[in-house]
């Protein structure tokens, strides 16, 4: 059950102050920090990667747990000062990297687990949740901070407004629930949005393959890009009424009220007939 924390506002530190390029916002707030390290609950031995640790306010109480930490940031003072702290966390690794660029095999070498977390830098959270959904055979699970409104996408229902692509490609591929609402005073400095924690489990479909995944993509971008429209417009040089038909949807209904098992046996009425 999600949990709201207001968090208590506080002057920025003196070092290491927030770059607003990197769109950083460093938590602070202790209780947000326990909350979210008793939701991971991690284990010694387990490997955790953490994307924007900035300071260490999660870095450390994770340390605390024996799991092989693997912190990737990409400001560089930021990774300098943790890599000072090594010699006194061996189970701590830095990568100085673009979490968008950033190559998983480097992490996590096949077929060790990995578990993933981080306050996600705001103005580049959803390609990098998309970037992360692409990785998930090799995931157990994650949990992330992001603004709430992306978190509301999440977890949004066929029907409401928020629905849309993030939330049938995240739900298509994961068990998704809110975990945490944090308010604005949890950071420094103080973002003028709330937050929100997110837990991703991955879960497999048996009947969707590769090629039917890419195909639900397709047509779901093409969908919201057009969300206006009906599907027999969003979906014209894609499916085609007689598609649309064969899937048991109405070529007239509007993509927000379309469901993710409906769209999934879209692509594949889309793929017999191709």
């Amino acid at each position: 059950m999600s949990r709201t924390i207001s968090g208590r506002q506080v002057p920025p530190a003196r070092d290491g102050y927030a770059r607003k390029r990197f769109g950083q916002h460093f938590l602070h707030d202790h209780a947000v920090v326990r909350h979210i390290v008793d939701a991971i609950a991690p284990r010694p031995g387990e490997l955790v990667m953490e994307i924007g640790p900035g300071r260490g306010a999660l870095t450390f109480p994770l340390l605390a747990s024996g799991c092989e930490l693997h912190v990737v940031e990409i400001d560089r003072d930021l990774a300098a000062r943790l890599r000072a702290h090594g010699p006194r966390h061996p189970n701590l690794v830095v990568h100085e990297a673009d979490a968008l660029e950033i190559d998983l095999t480097r992490v996590a070498p096949p077929p060790r687990p990995l578990r993933v977390t981080g306050n996600l830098p705001y103005n580049i959270s959803t390609p990098l949740v998309f970037r992360l959904l692409a990785a998930l055979p090799r995931i157990t699970d994650m949990h992330l901070m992001l603004q709430k409104e992306v978190v509301d996408r999440m977890v949004s229902s066929p029907g409401a407004r928020a629905y849309g692509r993030l939330s049938v490609m995240v739900q298509l591929d994961c068990d998704v629930e809110r975990i945490l609402r944090v308010g604005s005073g949890a950071f420094s400095p103080a973002p003028r949005v709330e937050s929100a924690v997110v837990r991703l489990r991955p879960r497999r479909r048996s009947t969707l393959d590769s090629a039917a995944r890419n195909r639900v993509a397709a047509i779901v971008r093409s969908c919201f890009s057009r969300r206006r429209k009906t599907l027999r417009n969003a979906l014209r040089g894609l499916c085609d009424e007689p598609v649309i038909a064969a899937a048991g949807l109405d070529p007239q209904a509007r993509p927000e009220t379309v469901t993710i098992d409906e769209f999934v046996n879209l692509a594949h009425a889309s793929m017999d007939r191709g």
